[in-house]
């Protein structure tokens, strides 16, 4: 019964009006297209919360129990329809906050506008390093004084730190960095290059190649690899062309681990690379394991309320559950639907968050243009190492499990 009328408030929650104690928020990303998995999961784990906040009554903000109006918008992971997106709703006066988008590119192309106008932004689930550091004190020009923007992700400078950790653990000395030719892939592929001088230049790398948005064929940058010794390919990108590297990698015979970003986790790629995923690593903020009861009622709720028996993208349906919560718990302390008292009330939350990544506790601090960790929630511990296992992403090593499992209770 309880799951019967979770799914019929999420039919409804995206459009039902509530006579002025109305909460509206934006929810924005790739809802189609290539990084749909991303967008669409974290769509759907946001709107979960939202289902369950308004059957709760809704947000409280004073005496009034406030029921939470979505406005979404699908960007298509296309960096001018994001612009355009972000100019539309900057125009809502009477918009309290935007949670969402996952394509660095878009991010970039669009939060100017929302920062213009002081309109909260939490990001999630996009994690390239860009989407945040354009806002802090470069040699060239300062930072942004007072920001509106947050991120909810484990940036790429954590991935890519346990990448190159993972790899020097296994003991390789030689690898290749395949990457997209996207802001993401880039930005990627500068961050392993910089963990990997900071980690002492245990690694090798004997060759760097890009490849580009719907590439199937990815042999020239796979033999160039191989030629040159590679032990394992360290490789960053967005969508299904990831599959593409490690079904090329099985075609011409590079029997080597692939090891890279959380995007690896994705259905678009375990589905279309197959057997070939086997043993694919990458760090993970969730791994649909029902570790805990709070972690099992969520996964439970999604497949039921969704008709699946695997979320798309585990990761991004969780942020996006968790970003709704951490939103709602500042609408409370604020008092206020006012969005710039929302991020006022979201750089000193006073209550904990009990999430099903992890309880949250001040996860954002006051904005220092010198310290973008200040409106940064992810910390090294809240993620961990997850691999491809027979269509499923699990945790690579039991003792990350177990060490969750003590967090959250």
């Amino acid at each position: 019964m309880k799951n019967t009328l979770l799914a019929s408030l999420l039919c409804i929650a995206a459009t039902q009006v509530y006579a002025g104690d109305t909460l509206k928020i934006a929810i924005t990303g790739p809802f189609s297209g290539g990084s749909a998995p991303m967008g669409t999961s974290m769509r759907d784990g946001a709107k979960l919360a939202i289902a369950e906040i308004n059957a709760a009554g809704g947000v409280s903000v004073g005496k009034t129990k406030m029921k939470i109006e979505v406005v979404e918008r699908d960007d298509e992971g296309k960096n001018d329809r994001g612009a355009l997106i972000a100019q539309e709703l900057a125009s809502m006066d009477d918009l309290s906050g935007v949670i969402g988008t996952v394509n660095t590119g878009v991010v970039l192309a669009g939060d100017k506008h929302l920062q213009e106008k002081g309109i909260t932004r939490i990001i999630t689930p996009a994690a390239g390093s860009a989407s945040m550091t354009q806002w802090v004190n470069k040699a060239d020009k300062p930072g942004a004084k007072d920001l509106s923007i947050f991120r909810f992700a484990a940036h790429d400078g954590i991935q890519a730190a346990m990448v190159v950790e993972d790899a020097i653990k296994r003991k390789f000395t030689k690898v290749a960095l395949l990457h997209d030719s996207t802001n993401y892939g880039v930005s990627g592929r500068d961050d392993l290059l910089d963990q990997i001088k900071k980690q002492g230049d245990k690694l090798e790398v004997v060759a760097t190649e890009k490849f580009n948005i719907g590439d199937k064929d990815m042999t020239a940058q796979l033999l160039s690899a191989k030629a040159k010794g590679a032990q394992a390919i360290l490789i960053w990108g967005i969508g299904p062309e990831l599959a593409a590297v490690a079904n090329g990698m099985a075609k011409n015979g590079l029997k080597v681990p692939l090891i890279g970003g959380w995007t690896l986790s994705m259905s678009n790629f375990i589905d279309n690379a197959g057997s070939n995923g086997n043993g694919t690593l990458m760090p993970q903020t969730f791994i649909e394991e029902p570790i805990t009861p709070r972690v099992k009622s969520f996964i439970e709720s999604y497949h039921k309320a969704y008709g699946v028996t695997r979320i798309p993208s585990p990761v991004s349906a969780a942020q996006g559950y968790d970003a709704v919560l951490i939103f709602a718990a500042a609408v409370t302390q604020a008092q206020s639907t006012d969005t710039h008292k929302i991020k006022d009330a979201l750089e000193d939350l006073k209550a904990p968050v009990k999430g099903v990544i992890a309880t949250w506790k001040q996860p954002f601090s006051k904005w220092d243009p010198a310290n973008v960790q200040t409106h940064e929630a992810f910390r090294r511990e809240q993620a961990v190492m997850g691999m491809v296992s027979d269509g499923r992403v699990v945790f690579a090593d039991s003792a990350d499990r177990a060490r969750l499992v003590k967090s959250m209770k």
